[in-house]
């Protein structure tokens, strides 16, 4: 017996665990009680990691598609593939005919974190799009202009706070997203502790809400009118102090103005929630100790997404709980921090370029996965002809799903990176697999950057792998696409991406090392703890560099050096979420998503442990509303929209709020060509089938996947005792 200590790369807690091996198989994960970060906290996900190793359909060897089906064939004649069928649609149509689309999964891969962006750069295309336009968008939009980079993000100091509001935010569930934090559970139950109060705003009693002391269950969508409402009352009420902040903010008087037309009695009739419940939460939140607001994927996938983004850290600074212990903080990761030198950088923009169907912008380098299948689709030039997936499913994540599946039938080429055949490589030419996480080294790049405490942890590979490491696949795609051949010298394409980044340090690569370990290694050492890679490789369960510190002004890289409160770019939405006051609710559904403990996305439904129990994959829905429409608990209901319809059995639960219906995302299993045996066998139906590719947050372009018109009607008369 041997074990291994690991980073879960599974979502964006970054567990420590602790992975035990009788020769090539996995016996046991279990959470590392040494671990600098997590303390042997573990979530089913990452129990889960040896059955993902083990996982029967995962794929490992390339495969292409010969006369309609796919084959194996050895590495050399899938590049030989790719060479002779992309460079020529590159030469003939230009580089925005290929489009890319990287899944959430590549962030949590550190080859593709890191040797992604040398072959996105190196491909150069216009047409390239994330999981980002369906997720998280919105806080770096908002983020870029209130502070200068989009990666400049500020957390919830959860350690330390006395008051936490959280809205769209299931953290018990997801185990915290643009907030990464192991054991959210002993996190929360730690503020009720020392004597402070968790408020949940969400339209469903998650698992989260069962644990505040506070739920209020407000309308979808309408989060930035009760946002808006709350600045109101600071104003109103003279309760608004900038503390340390006071001279490193601008705008204060804008918002001021801007919030007068949300005064708590105009926005409780649409958001559902009272005005004497507003003034209270705004009250207590300015008279707290220390306070953090913190929204997430409910916040960031409705109609407002960016309104609400800004709101958020708008009422943070109002209360004077930016950037101080217990409020939100920014983190300062040992490497790759995108804000450590904020005076190289040019202040946010967005819109550099837009999509040449729609005109939606570009945000952060990618333009809105909404309209990947339009640019499909419509003749012309700059159509998109080939398309290069990096570890997504977005046949399965994206809105109008079943149009952007007829769509890619049409395209010229297609190449995916991903382990598994599934609902979306299957319409690839080539598929490229890689290894398992227990294969591949990994450091948390990003999600460090994130982290409500500095901490930095290496993970080597736990054992060997019999697959090329995805950043050797990246290379060589980089050498198709500049013209170098699918067999280019990788030690000398890698020793080149070392030496420019060394350049951009100023310091020189680390002698005997290549790959990601390079890489990682010169971005500790140019980063702001005078870390190393062996430093790292000493410390197997990570190293603890301390709570979060303040960091305004240095943070700060907008034009002004202060934070801009009022950014024009994001006011100028303002009318139409005041038009939105006249919109009170008269009997009409809503849609949203949901989250689930043993389920991230549409990634992890192949493996048995996290898919045993009762189908999950329901359409919850109030019981006042069952009894009007004449749906039955258990019975088939038909979920419809201006996009298409799905038939799901319904849930009939008090946890969700009337008017509001919920289905989980990322299901919708099985097909044709598939070969996830597991996933197929617990198929649930794909949500996003009734999502309408043209509602869209009208400032990022994300897509309204919260908050979406539906009519929900039985399939079936509902018959005997379960009839609601």
């Amino acid at each position: 017996m041997t074990t291994a200590h690991v980073t879960c790369p599974l979502c964006e807690a970054t567990c420590g665990l602790t992975v035990t091996f009788d020769g090539g198989q996995v016996t046991e994960v279990r959470g590392d009680a040494e671990d600098v970060f997590s303390h042997g906290f573990i979530c089913p996900k990452g129990a889960s990691l040896g059955a993902l190793h083990h996982d029967p359909d995962r794929l490992r060897t390339p495969l292409v598609k010969r006369d309609g089906k796919h084959v194996p064939v050895s590495w050399d004649e899938a590049f030989a593939e790719i060479d002779t069928r992309l460079l020529p649609i590159i030469e003939a149509h230009g580089r925005d005919a290929v489009a890319v689309y990287a899944g959430n999964p590549s962030v949590h891969n550190l080859s593709t974190a890191l040797y992604g962006r040398v072959f996105f750069k190196a491909l150069g295309t216009r047409n390239f799009y994330t999981a980002g336009s369906v997720d998280q968008l919105p806080k770096h939009y908002s983020s870029g202009y209130l502070f200068g980079d989009g990666m400049t993000i500020p957390v919830p100091d959860v350690d330390r706070t006395q008051h936490l509001l959280m809205l769209g935010a299931n953290p018990l569930v997801s185990n915290g997203s643009l907030m990464t934090a192991p054991d959210m559970r002993g996190r929360l139950k730690a503020i009720r502790e020392r004597g402070g109060k968790v408020v949940v705003v969400d339209p469903r009693r998650t698992r989260t809400a069962q644990v505040a002391d506070e739920h209020h269950a407000i309308r979808p969508g309408t989060d930035a009118l009760l946002l808006f409402a709350l600045v109101n009352v600071l104003f109103a009420e003279d309760r608004v102090s900038l503390g340390h902040l006071a001279e490193h903010v601008t705008g204060v008087a804008d918002v001021a103005e801007l919030a007068r037309d949300f005064p708590p009695e105009a926005v409780a009739p649409v958001t559902g929630i009272p005005a004497g419940d507003i003034r209270r939460m705004a009250r207590e939140l300015a008279a707290a100790e220390s306070a953090a607001v913190y929204g997430r994927i409910g916040t960031t996938t409705q109609a407002f997404g960016t309104l609400t983004s800004w709101l958020v850290d708008v009422l943070n600074v109002l209360t004077g709980n930016l950037d101080r212990p217990g409020g939100v903080m920014f983190p300062l990761a040992a490497a790759g921090q995108a804000n450590s030198a904020p005076g190289k950088r040019r202040p946010f923009r967005h819109g550099r370029w837009r999509t040449r169907v729609r005109g939606l912008p570009e945000v952060l380098g990618e333009v809105p996965v909404a309209t990947l299948a339009d640019e499909i689709l419509t003749p012309g030039d700059g159509q998109v002809r080939a398309l290069i997936t990096v570890s997504g499913n977005p046949c399965l994540s994206t809105p109008n799903a079943g149009r952007l599946a007829e769509s890619l039938a049409r395209l010229d080429f297609m190449v995916s990176l991903d382990i598994y055949r599934n609902e979306t490589t299957r319409h690839a030419d080539v598929i490229l697999p890689g290894p398992t996480p227990l294969e591949r080294p990994h450091y948390d790049v990003a999600l460090y950057q994130l982290a409500v405490r500095n901490v930095a942890n290496w993970t080597p590979p736990a054992m060997p792998g019999d697959l090329p490491p995805e950043w050797v696949t990246m290379l060589r795609l980089t050498s198709i696409v500049t013209g170098q051949g699918p067999n280019p010298d990788i030690e000398a394409l890698d020793a080149f991406v070392a030496a420019q980044l060394a350049q951009r340090s100023g310091l020189e690569p680390a002698a005997g090392r290549r790959g990601p370990e390079r890489l990682i290694d010169l971005m500790l050492r140019a980063g702001p703890y005078d870390l190393t890679l062996a430093d790292l490789e000493a410390a197997p369960h990570g190293v603890d560099l301390g709570p979060l510190r303040p960091r305004v002004p240095e943070v700060l890289s907008t034009a002004s050096g202060k934070i801009e409160l009022a950014p024009e770019a994001i006011t100028a939405d303002g009318p139409r979420l005041a038009a939105e006051l006249a919109h009170v609710p008269d009997g009409e559904l809503v849609l949203i998503g949901r989250r689930q403990l043993s389920s991230n996305n549409s990634w992890m439904h192949n493996l048995e442990p996290l898919v045993r129990g009762k189908n999950r994959c329901t359409v919850q829905v109030h019981p006042a509303d069952a009894a009007r429409l004449g749906l039955a608990d258990g019975e088939p209901a038909l979920v419809s929209s201006t996009a298409g319809e799905i038939e799901v059995p319904v849930e009939v639960t008090e946890e969700i709020r009337p008017g509001v219906v919920s289905i989980p995302h990322g299901w919708g299993h099985g097909g044709p060509g598939t070969q996830t045996a597991v996933a197929a066998a617990h198929a649930g139906v794909n949500s996003n089938l009734v999502a309408d590719e043209t509602l869209l947050d009208a400032l990022s372009g994300t897509a309204v996947l919260n908050g979406i018109p539906v009519e929900v009607t039985p399939t079936r008369p509902p018959t005997g005792p379960r009839a609601v």
